[in-house]
């Protein structure tokens, strides 16, 4: 039961995550307060090349025989999110519709179904949050603006993750929930044996200017056969304000950052070897007038172990119709180099912020 006056705030913004954007808020007492938020996005897509198409361009791929197209409309970006403060408690839950691998579920012969995913759901009481959010390792300022889902995942830190995480000003440290891919993963034919928590700490400088993020990861794997190996892996990333709205943003990942970076374009071990990768993104975002901005993105993973190289480049333009309703254009190309293999996608996006 509500213990006040009911009083709806209509779209006020918040940053319930570094994707949700806007909310409506009704006050549920003297210190308590619940948040309704999300967006509809619905994208057109067109591909064309020898690597397979899909709803968006992540680290991997499946390499055609031969070059072929593909056009599709999907709506599975669409997203909705919750969140309850009560004093210094918070609580936090999101879902969209990717909820079967890349495809989303669907099913195109009858209905188009697709089913919900679990993206977040945390507790957060003062400086320690518990649950499922973006990975500690990640800086999610720092991710490109794209039509396509995540834009250049194959060069960027993003994952979320189960953790206990501890916050006191720029510092992060956390503990989070470990996985071998590559090596003990289950779908890789492992099983499932890691022992210990994935230890990540992350200091961010922020001011004006915008922000930098150093970040650090330090693991115990364990490959098929049982034997355990200790990665570490680094990062820095940032958003950088250049001139007038415009930004710049980049992330720098290194060492054995594994799954962390590329969205499975790096795997953390090959055999019994720890996988090396080096990855760079870089994005710049252009504002052509208060309603109207271009975005112009480049990313690239390439690792030691299982020889790869890949990359995802992209320009965008996006006009704001209103403060909510927004529509986008995206150029792009993503190449899986150590296959010979590239497709090209046009896309055009709707996005309506609840």
């Amino acid at each position: 039961m509500f213990t006040a006056k009911k009083t709806l705030l209509a779209c006020s913004l918040m940053a319930l995550t570094g994707a949700a954007n806007a909310g409506y808020t009704i006050k549920t007492g003297e210190d308590s307060a619940i948040t309704f938020g999300g967006y509809i996005k619905v994208d057109t897509r067109y591909v064309d090349g020898n690597i397979q198409a899909t709803d968006y361009w992540y680290g991997g791929g499946t390499v055609l025989s031969e070059d072929a197209s593909n056009f599709g409309i999907a709506a599975n970006e669409t997203r909705f999110n919750t969140k309850y403060v009560h004093g210094d408690v918070t609580g936090f839950i999101e879902m969209d519709f990717y909820g079967s691998a890349v495809s989303g579920g669907g099913n195109e012969i009858i209905s188009n179904s697709s089913k919900p995913r679990l993206r977040h759901a945390f507790i957060k009481y003062k400086d320690v949050l518990v649950g499922q959010y973006w990975t500690t390792f990640q800086n999610t300022s720092a991710l490109a603006e794209a039509a396509d889902f995540g834009g250049p995942l194959v060069a960027s830190a993003f994952i979320r993750q189960t953790q206990i995480r501890y916050t006191n000003g720029g510092l992060q440290l956390a503990l989070e929930n470990p996985e071998t891919y590559g090596g003990n993963n289950v779908v890789q034919g492992g099983y499932h044996n890691d022992s210990m928590p994935d230890v990540i700490g992350k200091y961010t400088f922020s001011g004006d200017w915008g922000n930098v993020s150093v970040a650090g990861v330090v693991r115990r794997l364990e490959s098929m056969t049982g034997n355990e190996e200790t990665a570490v892996g680094y990062g820095v990333s940032g958003r950088i304000k250049t001139f007038g709205k415009d930004d710049f943003r980049f992330q720098l990942h290194g060492g054995e950052v594994g799954r962390y970076v590329g969205v499975t374009a790096s795997t953390d071990m090959v055999g019994e070897e720890v996988e090396d990768t080096t990855s760079i993104m870089v994005a710049y975002r252009h504002f052509w007038t208060e309603d109207m901005r271009t975005n112009v993105f480049y990313g690239n993973t390439e690792t030691d172990a299982s020889d790869r190289d890949r990359t995802h480049w992209g320009v965008n333009l996006f006009k704001n119709f209103t403060k909510e309703l927004s529509f986008g254009v995206e150029l792009g190309n993503f190449e899986m180099a150590e296959a010979d293999a590239d497709s090209n996608y046009f896309q055009f996006s709707a996005k309506y912020v609840l």
